[in-house]
């Protein structure tokens, strides 16, 4: 027997336990996606309600953080807004000296791409040893993804050739149409759970900070208090790159704008 569709009280009741959660903000045209996501979870356990979900989910344990990750997952790909990958080698790797590795922040790294995207550009211009990446999302599943560097080509569309050719194995028979993120990069590269709408553990400071396609989801209350939790982690002078479709207006003061989604700490 099919489950009752979701109603708008039950998709409140997601919403609202999303915001408190992660900080996301969904309007109602977010409903359709909640019961698109959460259905397969609702049959797999036999349910006849969302409402039975969530109080499966508010239980805690392993499902609550399944709901976290189905409704927190934000789909991406290899040198997506190529801009930034250019700004990032012209403007501070071509001119990086400071005699230690350039520590690298992927905040909302999501299934990986980023965060490899990153290690590729930062490995041809530093080589080995002269960077590391941190690279964090609210969602285990997507970060069990990044962590397996193995993606559909139509991901990577926006890679140049020679850098698939050098940092990247082609799938062969049952895995033709994939690719797989090399072992030479696979070290310098570190993947851990962060969930930004809540108090950061120690990660040191870094000199870029990518925080992109993440903002879009929150409130400017919520805004202002995410990017008050990264400021001390990055360093002065340091570089902080948002979205294009995103932007600091009113969100800090603390913060120069280089070009457009591009800011650096004073």
């Amino acid at each position: 027997m099919e489950p009752v569709p979701l109603t708008d009280q039950e998709f409140v009741r997601f919403r609202d336990m999303i915001r408190q959660v992660a900080g996301i903000s969904m309007s109602d045209i977010k409903k359709p996606l909640v019961s698109g996501r959460l259905l397969k979870r609702v049959k797999a356990h036999g349910l006849r309600s969302f409402s039975e979900y969530f109080q499966l989910v508010m239980r805690g344990g392993e499902e609550f953080q399944i709901a976290v990750d189905l409704l927190t997952t934000n789909e991406t790909y290899f040198f997506r807004e190529p801009s930034h990958f250019e700004f990032l080698k012209s403007r501070i790797l071509d001119h990086w000296r400071p005699g230690r590795p350039l520590r690298v922040w992927s905040a909302a790294c999501s299934s990986g791409e980023e965060a490899w995207t990153l290690a590729m550009v930062l490995d041809s211009s530093l080589g080995a040893g002269g960077w590391e990446i941190l690279a964090s999302d609210i969602s285990t599943r997507m970060l069990d993804n990044a962590r397996r560097g193995i993606y559909p080509m139509q991901r990577a569309t926006e890679m140049p050739h020679h850098v698939m050719t050098r940092y990247c194995l082609k799938g062969i028979g049952e895995h033709e149409g994939t690719l797989m993120v090399g072992n030479a990069l696979r070290q310098q590269v570190r993947f851990m759970q962060i969930n930004l709408n809540a108090p950061l553990p120690d990660l040191g400071e870094f000199d870029v900070i990518f925080l992109r396609n993440v903002m879009i989801y929150f409130d400017m209350k919520t805004k202002q208090e995410v990017v008050e939790r990264i400021m001390p982690l990055l360093r002065p002078n340091g570089c902080l790159f948002v979205s294009h479709s995103e932007s600091l207006n009113g969100v800090t003061d603390r913060l120069n704008l280089l070009q457009p989604s591009v800011y650096q700490k004073s």
